[in-house]
């Protein structure tokens, strides 16, 4: 009998949704393989989402799966190719809670590590067109300009401003080239964010404070307005009462590291919906489940902002997924696991997990820089600001600081012996390196060398 993701490839080029070229062969290993549902794929709109995949990423071998009673039924598969990138292609009555801690843990249980062996993403939208919207999204964002309704590093950023959840009035922007310079902020900022979001002016939006399926609340500890949602559309609400619409088509990622339920898709009402729909969101994390811990929200500025250009949003996403785990099992913060634990499955990452939106390069703490010379590896760390290389960039918000260095390989290695460096502890799995950060103050350059045992390395 043919294998499944083989009929699949057949009846997708059956009906005209994939060219020659990019159906699902299975004589090779893919670096990229889409699982859908069964009856997602037989909706011909959805079916189109599929096989824009496909054709995107041709030069990655893409394969897809299907199943019909569980996520779970793709494991085989994704054991067998062992991809960089795993796409779940979901309808948005697919998409809630439940599938996101499905996904979590399914990517875990690849091989017999606890980390997460693939670099997933959910692809959803309000719709097929929304969805398909965001799958032919190709061209990488590199982001230049930054919105945020809580404080934000602005020195790791070209441009942009962000307004106080915290203190009415209070800002701080920074024009490209110049020094970031705390402002007056108006009183109620509902009018200023919607129009940066409006006129095109932001590619990446950082948010925090109370939020529900349905709005964003902007002021956190004052009056102020709010984003609402409804029927895939987003617009704000001043607090006179006067509805914002909020339009934009410009592609941006949206990170809302501090909001609750601001992920959860509960329906065609659900706020990340009108974000993708409405406001040109092409990437975006968030809780599905109130949000009280935060370490695998805010975590994700540690990474992404603070960190600019070494790290694509997915990639941040795993890494700080990756810290959290580590943090798990070496039980490195004792008392913390009921936090850790309660963040692990439930936070999802909307997207096309293989579309590039990373920050522009800009002021990093330390250096890292990973070479390879005849199958050995060496992971060197070089700090660049003195005794503070490793101490917080940022303290705003919960769980921030002390995360590990995370380094993706170029490919899978197998098992790894360390050569050199295992005073550091580093965690080596077949496609990450991890090193614990080193205590603060520390001043010295590390070296961790390594080599692949198994099969690909």
């Amino acid at each position: 009998m043919m294998p499944r993701r083989f009929l699949l490839g057949v009846a997708l080029l059956a009906a005209g949704l994939v060219a020659p070229a990019a159906t699902l062969a299975a004589e090779s290993p893919a670096g990229y393989v889409i699982v859908v549902s069964q009856e997602t794929l037989a909706d011909p709109a959805w079916g189109k989402v599929v096989a824009a995949l496909l054709e995107k990423h041709r030069d990655r071998s893409p394969i897809a799966v299907t199943w019909e009673g569980s996520p779970d039924e793709a494991l085989e598969t994704l054991a067998e190719h062992r991809p960089r990138h795993a796409c779940f292609v979901a309808r948005p009555d697919e998409a809630g809670r439940e599938f996101v801690e499905a996904v979590h843990r399914l990517c875990r249980r690849i091989d017999d590590d606890p980390y997460g062996d693939v670099l997933w993403g959910i692809l959803t939208g309000f719709d097929a067109a929304n969805a398909l919207a965001i799958a032919e999204t190709s061209a990488p964002l590199v982001i230049q300009r930054v919105t945020a309704g809580t404080e934000l590093a602005m020195d790791r950023v070209v441009e942009g401003e962000w307004f106080c959840e915290l203190t009415r009035n209070r800002m701080v922007r920074k024009v490209a080239g110049g020094e970031a310079r705390e402002e007056r902020g108006p009183d109620d900022t509902t009018a200023a964010l919607a129009a940066r979001l409006t006129d095109g002016q932001t590619d990446l939006l950082v948010t925090s404070g109370h939020a529900t399926e349905r709005d964003w609340q902007i002021g956190f500890r004052y009056r102020n307005g709010s984003f609402r949602s409804g029927g895939g559309r987003l617009w704000g609400v001043d607090t006179a009462g006067k509805k914002l619409p909020i339009e934009s088509n410009n592609p941006k990622v949206w990170l809302p590291v501090g909001n609750c339920l601001a992920g959860h898709i509960d329906g065609p009402d659900a706020l990340a919906l009108a974000f993708m729909n409405g406001a040109g969101v092409r990437q975006m994390i968030g809780y599905t489940v109130p949000t009280w811990f935060g370490y695998a929200g805010w975590g994700m500025l540690d990474y992404f902002v603070e960190q600019p250009g070494r790290y694509t949003l997915c990639e941040s996403f795993h890494a700080n997924d990756h810290a959290l785990v580590h943090r798990l099992v070496t039980r490195a913060a004792p008392g913390d696991e009921e936090g850790l634990v309660h963040d692990r499955d439930v936070v999802a990452l909307y997207g096309d997990p293989a579309w590039e939106a990373r920050l522009a390069e800009g002021t990093c703490s330390f250096k890292q820089t990973l070479t390879e010379v005849d199958g050995t590896f060496t992971l060197e760390i070089e700090p660049l600001a003195g005794a503070k290389s490793f101490a917080p960039v940022n303290t705003n918000g919960s769980q921030r600081g002390g995360r590990p260095i995370v380094a993706f390989l170029p490919r899978r290695i197998g098992e790894a012996k360390v050569v050199a460096g295992e005073e550091w502890k580093p965690v080596i799995t077949d496609d990450f390196v991890l090193v614990p950060l080193p205590p603060a103050g520390h001043v010295e350059p590390i070296r961790i060398v390594f080599q692949g045992l198994g099969p690909d390395g």
